[in-house]
């Protein structure tokens, strides 16, 4: 029977296509945990156009100002629509507010300033961090939307790797200004930035926003930061080219995301598409992701008392190339659970399903259903579980926070082409386990590898793979293998 199923090369399983789109009550109903209520975000119908506000269109006069009054006009008045016509509107960072939806109309571009000093250093803890391009904090009812884009003018803040780019477009950077390291591998837009990292490991706690403001230049921000807040909608736009993280919505209830386009070049530096901090109710559907880092990303941060983030839906979403389709981690400390992911599209992407924490920011991660997945590719692993994502310089063994990964159940995935079908490593004191596999089939030149697994379940698990034995018998042993 373990032959059989290891070297099995055909696979019929009861797969939807992509194009077979559903509401998102229809997943709603289907998933296999009570969801909460998600509650959309209620906007008032009054309208504010930005050109009234005194703003310019053509990319050329800069209209922070024009947005701040239209902005706060529209929230004086109780809420509205904020709209931003056709054309191109230069500005620095967008501020949101309670009760307002910020509307980009079709052929509108919003293009942030490259100006990277029209860009406050904001307190975040012990620390200052830079204002993000849009941002929003302890917030009811905003939405962003319409068919418009948003372009963080990202290349004026990333550092860029030689390895990542073709010898003509790395000379056409170095010849735009900015300073290379000395191997050579490396551009950055400003000495400050390449000096930045070593700078803001001089700083004590107690500094102050101008000690900070030599590290402005490495300290880029992420794209869209919406803080502690509540009914948040996304729904329609662009957005691209981000300085560093492109969607970041931190500690958010009732949250959708959905018709939503994101877009980073591969050599995006840290350009992670959608991360998910520590928030419950979230709904991402029918989106698409392009991205330099992490596709669609779950994060946790806290004090791992309860789970910070759960109560999420994703649906009908295609990552086409990203470090990962879908991710959990690498903070996994505050905890996660209910997490149901399905009739997803992940091409092109280094891994397909990524999991992956530390020693040091490590959590409970259970609960997690993965369904009806194609994957098309991918460039190494199609299943990864990583407990060694990243070194992790530990100072106190009885306060380290390890992570651990249990109760998945990963359903109905086909993938065509990958390096290694299923990765595994855990750690001695805390195993990968109770990981449930149900209609698999993976093409790859390498099955599995594992390390510190316990309780693994393949049920009708088939792979294709040049090397065999697909399972090596140290792993094997701790799989229940069945048809």
């Amino acid at each position: 029977m373990r032959q059989l199923l290891l070297l099995a090369v055909v696979c019929v399983l009861s797969l939807p296509a992509l194009s077979q789109t559903h509401p998102i009550e229809y997943y709603l109903n289907k998933a296999p945990f009570p969801m909460q209520a998600i509650r959309e975000p209620v906007i008032p119908s009054s309208r504010f156009v930005l050109s009234d506000y005194g703003a310019v269109e053509g990319g050329t006069v800069l209209n922070t100002a024009a947005f701040e009054r239209v902005i706060s006009a529209c929230a004086a008045a109780g809420g509205g629509h904020v709209i931003v016509p056709a054309g191109t509107w230069l500005t620095g960072p967008i501020v949101l507010k309670s009760n307002v939806d910020l509307h980009v109309e079709k052929d509108a571009l919003v293009l942030f300033t490259p100006d990277r000093t029209l860009y406050p250093l904001l307190p975040a803890g012990h620390r200052f961090e830079v204002a993000p391009p849009i941002s929003g904090r302890d917030l009811e009812n905003v939405s962003i939307t319409g068919e418009g884009t948003f372009d963080g003018n990202g290349q004026s803040w990333r550092p860029l790797k030689k390895m990542k780019v073709t010898p003509a477009h790395w000379e056409k950077v170095v010849a735009s200004g900015g300073v290379v390291s000395e191997d050579g591998k490396i551009w950055w837009p400003s000495k400050e930035a390449m000096n930045g990292e070593r700078y803001v490991k001089t700083l004590k706690n107690g500094a102050t926003a101008e000690d900070y403001l030599p590290a402005r230049d490495f300290l880029r921000p992420k794209m869209v930061v919406i803080t502690n807040s509540k009914r948040i909608l996304i729904d329609g736009p662009t957005f691209r080219n981000s300085p560093n993280f492109v969607i970041s919505p931190q500690k958010v209830s009732d949250l959708i995301i959905r018709h939503t386009h994101v877009f980073n070049e591969s050599w995006a530096q840290n350009g992670d598409g959608i991360d998910i901090s520590a928030s419950k109710g979230v709904i991402i559907y029918h989106t698409t992701v392009s991205a330099g880092d992490d596709g669609i990303c779950m994060k946790s941060s806290g004090d791992g008392s309860s789970a910070a983030l759960s109560d999420i839906l994703i649906a009908e979403c295609i990552v086409y190339r990203a470090h990962g389709g879908f991710v959990i981690g690498s903070n996994t400390d505050g905890g996660m659970r209910n997490i149901y992911v399905t009739n997803c599209l992940f091409e092109g992407s280094d891994v397909g399903i990524r999991v992956k924490s530390n020693k040091g920011r490590g959590g409970l991660v259970k609960d997690i259903y993965i369904d009806s997945i194609r994957m098309v590719s991918i460039v190494n692993e199609a299943v990864s579980f990583d407990t060694y994502y990243e070194a992790a310089t530990l100072t106190d063994a009885a306060t380290v926070k390890i992570p651990e990964f249990c109760n998945f159940y990963i359903s109905n995935i086909i993938c065509n082409g990958a390096k290694t079908a299923m990765l595994f490593r855990g750690l001695p004191e805390m195993p990968v386990h109770d990981l449930h596999f149900k209609n698999v089939y993976i093409q790859a030149e390498k099955g599995v590898v594992a390390t510190a697994i316990k309780d693994l379940q393949f049920k009708n698990v088939h792979f294709q793979t040049s090397q065999q034995p697909a399972i090596p018998p140290e792993a094997a042993s701790f799989i229940k293998i069945s048809l």
